[in-house]
């Protein structure tokens, strides 16, 4: 032995890199152990079929639920008890099966009737209108416009003229769009829209001096800007005007521009014009920007600009300055070892991060992760670091959904959102990063049918199997939090047990989205869904919405219905 580890000595002193080569390579491999086994992993699909005795529970039957993890891939499954991996671990296995496209395009009234029910699929994103006159001397709308005779899609116009803060998208000779904030012409018969789009035969794109036009809805104010300000809409002006907004000035050749930077100067939040007079504050019970008029009424012309809206004495046009409200952006751990363990449980792509975000905000409080993602560390999650069972944060994201996970918190937010807005948010988290988008080889590769085959029977399974084994479970819906998010955040708040004045949830309001908010903007020109997909994903909603009810909750929302 001693001749032994004499001969390695000489070895070694000859090639002293080779020495300091091994060396490096035993204290990396003993980190990366260290580091495994100090992080919970992933979470896990559960794949594993089970019987009706095991999705029965209290206060909740069988219904049959458990036959959903028969789509799931044997490859996708994990054994009980199995070590699960860290997330230095993480699979990038790949996902399936190729699917048939087909597509008839008809003659002119089938292509009309196919927009029209397209038009109707699309209200979260754009309402359309109707046909209207143009004028190649006048138009009908006045902003920016561009023509594209190869490619033109409706929702190409629509992101753009969004994306630039128009209020109205107009198509036109199937390959012209125009953008603008007032529609200044008369309507025209349907019929005389009748010319398809260059890029996509199955809509309808205007005709012959004739608008398609669109109301951009799109759920997405803060996609309507004016250079830096972002539009908040129309509002009634508050009784106590020089004390909800304490600043003004008086600005005979008013504009947005001139009113934005002035409150911007002033170091305030909000802008609102007033016909001449700009006003300067921040969201308060005073003025809580929660009841807004129609546009219509603060439809007056700017004096410095033709083409802008400077509102009215009466009714204020409000918009969100570069200013940020700090009123709600100091956050700290616990002082003192939380009691008890609340998860922010979700299905992957619910928008988990973000409700976190919002409950970071609202509470002053951090947030903590059943996993660790370098990346949400990096933006400020600081509560990402800490292991999930440290006690110092107000609350723990997890997606997990096995009765031993469940049973280990005290309490329960429960996240729940669209499946068919959830799966396509995690395939893109997946592709393309928190904030990016799948490529579109992975939409029409095998990636996108192997991934919903996996994943939409463990978005209903999530939901049952939290419904079943959590102790105190608050259900939001993302759609009801996003449509409503004062009164959705204060009941989340009120769970977490801590009081929040309502100046910090306006803040939270101004500040909601975040840095890993998936812009609207950006989506699928086509329907990724089959109807096979579709068939499935709809039986996972109806028993999730029959199990709500059984616990006497309100059912899903209508809008998760194949529309």
């Amino acid at each position: 032995m001693a001749k032994l580890l004499l001969k390695l000595q000489r070895y070694f002193r000859r090639k002293p890199v080779r020495f300091f080569t091994l060396l490096a390579l035993y204290l990396a491999a003993g980190s990366l152990v260290f580091l495994h086994s100090g992080f919970s992993g992933e979470p896990r699909v559960p794949g594993s079929p089970r019987s009706p005795a095991a999705a029965e529970g209290p206060g909740l039957p069988y219904l049959g639920v458990m036959q959903l993890s028969r789509g799931f891939k044997a490859a996708a499954t994990m054994p009980a008890g199995s070590r699960r991996h860290g997330p230095w671990f993480k699979s990038t296995s790949k996902e399936p099966s190729d699917r048939g496209k087909s597509r008839d395009n008809g003659g002119p009234r089938s292509r009309a009737l196919r927009s029209r029910s397209g038009r109707e699929k699309e209200e979260d994103r754009a309402r359309y209108i109707g046909c209207y006159e143009d004028n190649t001397r006048q138009r009908t709308l006045r902003g920016m416009s561009f023509f594209d005779y190869k490619k033109m899609t409706v929702f190409r116009c629509q992101d753009n003229c969004a994306e630039r803060g128009y209020l109205y998208a107009g198509l036109e000779f199937g390959a012209e769009c125009y953008c603008g904030h007032k529609i200044q012409a008369s309507n025209a018969s349907e019929s005389e829209c009748n010319m398809e789009c260059k890029g996509e035969r199955s809509n309808t794109c205007g005709g012959i001096n004739r608008l398609s036009i669109y109301r951009l809805e799109l759920a997405q104010e803060s996609a309507r800007r004016y250079g830096s300000a972002i539009f908040r809409g129309c509002f009634r002006r508050p009784e106590n005007v020089s004390i909800a907004l304490p600043a003004s000035q008086l600005m005979l050749n008013m504009s947005v521009d001139k009113c934005v930077d002035f409150c911007t100067e002033k170091e305030f939040p909000l802008a609102a014009l007033a016909g001449t007079t700009c006003r300067c504050g921040f969201p308060s019970t005073l003025f809580p920007l929660h009841e807004r008029e129609d546009e219509q009424l603060c439809a007056h012309k700017c004096a410095a600009e033709e083409f802008e809206s400077c509102g009215s004495a009466e009714f204020l046009l409000v918009y969100q300055t570069q200013v940020q409200d700090n009123r709600c952006m100091d956050r700290r751990f616990l002082p003192s070892r939380a009691k008890q363990l609340v998860a922010l449980a979700s299905f992957p792509g619910a928008g988990n991060t973000w409700a976190r975000h919002l409950i970071e905000l609202a509470t002053g409080f951090y947030t903590g992760s059943y996993y660790f993602d370098g990346s949400l560390y990096n933006k400020g999650f600081k509560g990402e670091r800490d292991h999930w069972r440290s006690g110092r944060t107000i609350c723990i994201k997890t997606h997990e959904s096995g009765q031993k996970e469940i049973e280990s918190f005290d309490s329960a937010i429960l996240l729940i959102r669209n499946p068919y807005k959830a799966l396509m948010a995690e395939f893109n988290r997946k592709y393309g990063g928190h904030i990016g988008f799948a490529a579109h080889a992975h939409w029409k590769g095998k990636e996108w049918p192997e991934f919903v085959a996996n994943y939409a029977p463990w978005w209903a399974t999530h939901t049952l199997d939290w419904l079943r084994y959590g102790k105190k479970v608050l259900v939001v819906h993302f759609e009801d939090l996003k449509r409503d998010l004062f009164v959705q955040l204060q009941r989340m708040v009120a769970l977490l047990g801590v009081t929040a004045c309502e100046d910090r949830l306006l803040c939270v309001e101004g500040q909601k989205d975040g840095n890993f908010k998936r812009s609207g903007l950006r989506k699928l020109e086509y329907d990724p869904y089959t109807p096979e997909m579709r068939k499935a994903i709809g039986g996972y909603i109806r028993t999730v919405d029959a199990a709500l009810k059984l616990r006497n909750l309100s059912g899903v929302p209508e809008d998760y219905y194949p529309r």
